[in-house]
């Protein structure tokens, strides 16, 4: 682990981990997570940004990771779902979404996981949606409108929604406050 020095220019930080970014520069990110590196837990869904199974973290924000290429993140940090667990547990989004039953056939779970806590982020930042009502407000609360808004990239089809959208408003609600 190497977490308190700046990842190299050659590499990609990934749950922590200096990995060498991928010789042939049309390896996405997706692929490099799934296939180089074993790190199943991040899905391959549509392949085309649509259905947001693949979302992972870079530096903290939520991207589409079938969209990526691994080159474009030399010297970034990414997150999958692996990496968010620690020694102490389960992150607190992990486990609401166990209390909520916020998964169902479980597929799309890491990829909402990643978004949900990049989402958060984007929320303590005051960063608009289209459903946002005080465009000039520092913080936005996480509303079940702002929520389903801003989780829309992110499709569920198997009937899990609003255990979903319960998991995301109770562990970031508390946070808001």
């Amino acid at each position: 682990m190497t977490a308190d020095r700046t990842v190299a220019p050659d590499a990609i930080r990934i749950n922590g981990v200096d990995c060498p970014v991928p010789a042939d520069p049309r390896v996405s990110l997706l692929d490099l997570l799934r296939e180089t590196l074993n790190l199943h837990g991040t899905k391959k869904g549509c392949n085309q940004g649509a259905c947001g199974a693949c979302t992972v973290l870079v530096d903290g924000e939520r991207i589409v990771s079938c969209l990526s290429l691994a080159v474009q993140h030399a010297g970034r940090s990414v997150t999958t779902i692996e990496g968010l667990a620690s020694e102490a547990g389960l992150h607190p989004l992990q486990q609401a979404f166990i209390e909520h039953d916020g998964f169902q056939c479980g597929y799309c779970t890491p990829g909402q996981i990643c978004s949900a806590i990049g989402m958060a982020s984007e929320l303590q930042r005051g960063v608009p949606s289209h459903v946002t009502r005080d465009l000039a407000a520092d913080h936005i609360a996480p509303t079940h409108d702002e929520i389903r808004e801003r989780m829309s990239g992110n499709l569920c089809r198997c009937g899990a929604h609003n255990g979903i959208i319960a998991a995301i408003r109770d562990t970031y609600a508390e946070a808001a406050e």
